[in-house]
């Protein structure tokens, strides 16, 4: 098979491409001190033969990252599942899900996709901001990742979303792999999962006939995703902060960085990952007249209800409910130990917060809604 070459700049690397790419990282002091970090114990020269054995980016996949994955969740969770019961594990899926951890959403997915029978994992989309490290952007090609070009002017974004959007096609139909993306830019920083409909406008940019007809072509399968305890709560809740406090606020170069190794090793409880059907079916039965921006609209609410109901809810979920709306209604789900160790866990979140001006009670207002909002949107799908 061969891939076009205007793909080239976004695309993962192909195994012929792999050798230069294994010496080029096994060269960087900082990708080095990374491999001395995950394995304090094995000699980077031992670690460079294994991976120059890695012929292919699922050989890599399944020698290096799916061990490290599953190291990191014995340590930082209590335990994770993934529900495909409405799905044919033979199949080829673009799975679009609500967006909680930059690094783990789509690590730990592949590492389950492996566990529950899939023969091939995902390619992940990932944005460039995230890339500014070339070592880091020649990983995560090397780990099947494709990139998502950002804050160009508008005639070169229509441009680049066109070839992101034919890339998708052609890893669906071609390539026949499948393909993780969040639903919307960047993650919710207060859980309320809502997908964009940019998103969507953009998938449909290539193929052919209607936009349903285009969607159905990459068969999309909403995925939630479910952390009980989400480690980079009080980071997102100082950036909450920092954003009404300071006109026109920006995240700095390190800022992600943090919330990447925060999220990666920091506490996560128990993570619940669920499929709903793939929506090819919802699709097709679409009113062939409607408006295309009633269409986009339609479809964006249909993958938010299948997310939101598929929500794996945890006491602490029921807990800041009831405390950010001062009352006990949902008291039946949670015990008194389930919320007494939440505001525990709560004040220990907010005392990791160091800020000039720091203001307690909104803090604790945005992570209770972080913990409020999964809940809120399930019982509104009851």
């Amino acid at each position: 098979m061969k891939i076009p070459e205007i793909f080239d700049p976004i695309r993962p690397f192909e195994p012929d491409e792999l050798p230069a790419v294994y010496d080029r990282l096994l060269a960087d002091s900082q990708f080095q001190q990374v491999l001395k970090f995950l394995y304090p114990d094995i000699p980077v020269e031992m670690i460079g033969r294994k991976m120059r054995s890695c012929k292919t980016n699922l050989d890599f996949q399944k020698t290096f990252c799916y061990g490290l994955i599953e190291q990191i969740m014995q340590k930082a969770s209590t335990g994770y599942e993934f529900d495909v019961s409405e799905i044919d594990t033979s199949g080829r899926y673009t799975f679009i899900s609500n967006h909680r951890d930059i690094v783990l959403d789509g690590a730990l997915l592949d590492k389950l996709l492996i566990d529950v029978g899939f023969t091939t994992t995902s390619e992940i989309a990932i944005g460039d901001n995230l890339l500014r490290l070339a070592w880091v952007k020649d990983l995560v090609r090397v780990n099947k990742s494709f990139i998502v070009e950002r804050g160009l002017p508008l005639r070169e974004m229509l441009k680049v979303s066109k070839r992101l959007s034919d890339y998708m096609h052609f890893v669906i139909a071609e390539k026949q792999d499948n393909i993780w993306i969040a639903q919307r830019q960047g993650r919710a920083k207060d859980s309320n999962d809502r997908t964009a409909e940019a998103v969507l406008k953009m998938m449909s940019m290539a193929g052919e006939g209607s936009i349903a007809e285009r969607l159905s072509q990459l068969h999309l399968v909403p995925l939630s995703i479910s952390y009980e305890f989400d480690p980079c709560d009080y980071l997102k809740a100082q950036e909450l902060q920092c954003r009404r406090d300071v006109e026109g606020w920006h995240k700095g170069p390190e800022d992600d960085l943090i919330s990447m190794k925060t999220g990666i090793f920091g506490f996560k409880g128990h993570v619940h990952y669920h499929c709903a059907p793939c929506i090819d079916d919802f699709l097709s039965r679409l009113d062939p007249e409607m408006p295309h921006a009633a269409v986009y609209a339609h479809i964006a609410a249909y993958i938010d209800r299948e997310i939101h109901r598929n929500y794996r809810l945890y006491p602490c979920n029921y807990v800041a409910l009831d405390l950010l709306r001062g009352g006990s209604e949902h008291a039946s789900n949670y015990s008194t130990d389930d919320k007494a160790f939440f505001e525990h866990y709560l004040e220990g979140q907010l005392a990791k917060i160091q800020m000039p001006g720091k203001d307690v009670p909104f803090l604790r207002e945005q992570i209770l809604t972080m913990y409020a909002n999964p809940a809120i949107n399930y019982l509104s799908t009851l």
